[in-house]
């Protein structure tokens, strides 16, 4: 695997460990809970690896011209690696309820499929070439992909580890 995408899994694993699945749905008033931060991050593992599941089907990148909005929102996050706070998430990575066992038990083999498919896609056509748009950011490469994944689990880390020492004082 990846080293980043190693760090980023062992950030999260660590983030979680020792919270019971009952102090994993509590949140503060109008933030979500841990259980739902986990879910949003395994969320955006799925949904990366279905984007690129399209790109090997298309047997072809499926990368667009980057905007400069997008160039430089790619430089604040890949670039620099800030994830600035307060973005909503975008609709398909928003939490749905699923059990926090689930997500906590599946959340280390999606970013190692994660992995294995931006690998493959890397392999295919080649390093420094862009291969899917993000959402926010537009076209990243392989190597975009795995860091953006890292800011933005590392982002999401620090609100797992406040909520788990909130939960755990109440």
């Amino acid at each position: 695997m990846d080293t980043r995408l190693q760090k980023l899994l062992r950030a999260i694993e660590s983030a979680v460990e020792g919270i019971s699945d009952e102090q994993m749905s509590w949140r503060p008033p109008g933030k979500w809970c841990a259980a739902e931060v986990l879910e949003h991050l395994y969320l955006t593992y799925t949904g990366t690896i279905k984007g690129f599941e399209k790109v090997l089907q298309a047997g072809t990148p499926m990368a667009t011209r980057a905007s400069l909005r997008q160039r430089s929102r790619t430089l604040v996050v890949v670039g620099f690696g800030y994830l600035p706070a307060g973005r909503k998430a975008p609709r398909v990575a928003e939490p749905r309820g699923l059990a926090p066992e689930i997500v906590r038990n599946e959340v280390g083999a999606q970013i190692a499929a994660m992995d294995a498919i931006i690998t493959h896609c890397e392999a295919l056509f080649g390093r420094g070439i862009p291969l899917l748009d993000h959402p926010i950011l537009g076209p990243l490469t392989a190597k975009q992909w795995r860091k953006f994944h890292l800011v933005h689990g590392m982002h999401h880390r620090k609100q797992l580890l406040r909520l788990r020492d909130s939960c755990t004082k109440n």
